[in-house]
């Protein structure tokens, strides 16, 4: 392999670095990395951070590789560590789907479809609702302010140029994948209560009537029901979620 030496200005340096791994966090952070942003948008914004953010990281950097060789290992690092903060923060967002799918089951709605921009696909209406919601809630609180501050903060924790920790990656990964699995069943808790008491009481009802179709018959009451409940829960579901992403989003700071 041949390599070629050549020398950057250190501003150039740090630049390059803040650009792939806040190019990555900025495809996958909720709020900036949905599919309806254009590319170039995010793009943009990772270009803008790189002349701002560049200055004040480069003193911390390692020295400046000599070879063409050792500044793309440097940025597959940065943009690994990018990757890897993007999709901690995109799995909040999943607790979403999950809490949208399991109250679509439990209110009889999980065969009403729409469109959900932040999944780029069509799924359960009380899941796209909810992922709307939260986007919503990212930009009307000015929870995005902090995304974008934990974005610069995770320079503290995961210095530039260094070689991730993968073990530590990994374990963190496991832990966000079940706190967002948790959360998502923790927003659905009330339409889970209400699954099994309703669906219980379709259970006895149909085998003192087993000549009654019981469970086409309740099915309209299911859907109220649900509804009423969906609507008195959601503003106790949007501060649990806000607050439990915010938390994530502080520790990044």
């Amino acid at each position: 392999m041949i390599s070629i030496s050549f020398d950057l200005p250190a501003i150039v340096f740090a630049a390059a670095l803040v650009f792939a791994r806040m190019g990555a966090i900025l495809m996958l952070l909720p709020g900036f990395g949905e599919p309806f942003v254009p590319v170039r948008i995010r793009l943009s914004f990772a270009l803008a951070f790189a002349f701002a953010v560049g200055p004040v990281i480069a003193p911390s950097l390692p020295p400046q590789p000599e070879t063409m060789s050792g500044l793309v290992g440097f940025m597959l690092a940065e943009l690994v560590t990018g990757l890897m903060i993007g999709a901690a923060a995109r799995l909040f967002l999943a607790a979403a789907s999950v809490a949208g799918q399991v109250i679509g089951y439990q209110s009889g709605m999980a065969m009403a479809q729409a469109f959900d921009p932040a999944q780029g696909q069509s799924g359960a209406l009380p899941a796209a609702f909810l992922n709307i919601l939260f986007i919503t809630l990212i930009f009307t609180t000015n929870l995005h302010h902090m995304l974008l501050q934990a974005a610069v903060g995770s320079y503290a924790l995961m210095p530039a140029g260094a070689e991730p920790l993968w073990g530590d990656a990994a374990q963190w990964a496991v832990d966000l994948f079940i706190s967002a699995f948790t959360i998502g069943i923790q927003l659905a808790a009330p339409l889970i209560l209400f699954g099994l008491v309703f669906y219980l009481g379709l259970g006895v009802l149909s085998r003192m009537m087993p000549q009654v179709q019981i469970f086409f018959v309740a099915m309209p009451v299911n859907i109220l029901i649900g509804f009423t409940i969906f609507a008195l829960a959601l503003g106790t579901m949007a501060m649990v979620w806000l607050e439990r992403f915010e938390s994530f989003a502080a520790n990044l700071m």
